[in-house]
């Protein structure tokens, strides 16, 4: 089992910055664990989560709704976008009402790249704690939050 304090080689004023720390670093070695992961399929976990989004709207959604609803906020979300869309993962639609406003929706290569990926690949990130302990860790960080 990992020790933060061994992982980084460091030691800690308190408690609290040890926690702090140690959220910021297993953060970091998620998203590198998800980088990895979807290399093979052309992807970033930043795309990943637009076309998961897209998928569950089961209609197209307006580009500020995706951002909005996307687990990291991305300032570059649009080109983000661009990439999916060039990869012809999505398709965009201009506003009738409003030529500022775009909508996006997920095409069936977006749905046929999405049926590909496990739909449980995260769960070798959580192999070492219990169903108990995972709702501890998600209570503890809404708490957090």
């Amino acid at each position: 089992m990992g020790d933060i304090s061994k992982d980084i080689k460091s030691t800690f004023s308190n408690v609290k910055d040890k926690a702090l720390i140690n959220i910021l670093y297993t953060a970091s070695w998620i998203s590198s664990f998800q980088n990895e992961f979807f290399k093979p399929f052309g992807i970033s976990r930043q795309q990943y989560n637009i076309l998961r989004i897209l998928k569950g709207s089961n209609e197209a959604m307006k580009v500020q709704t995706i951002k909005k609803r996307m687990i990291e906020r991305s300032p570059n979300a649009t080109r983000l976008m661009d990439k999916l869309y060039a990869k012809q993962l999505i398709e965009r639609f201009p506003c009738a009402d409003d030529r500022r406003v775009v909508f996006i929706q997920i095409t069936e290569k977006g749905m046929a790249l999405l049926d590909s990926i496990s739909k449980d690949f995260n769960q070798e990130l959580l192999k070492n704690i219990s169903d108990e302990e995972a709702v501890q860790l998600s209570g503890l960080l809404d708490k957090m939050r």
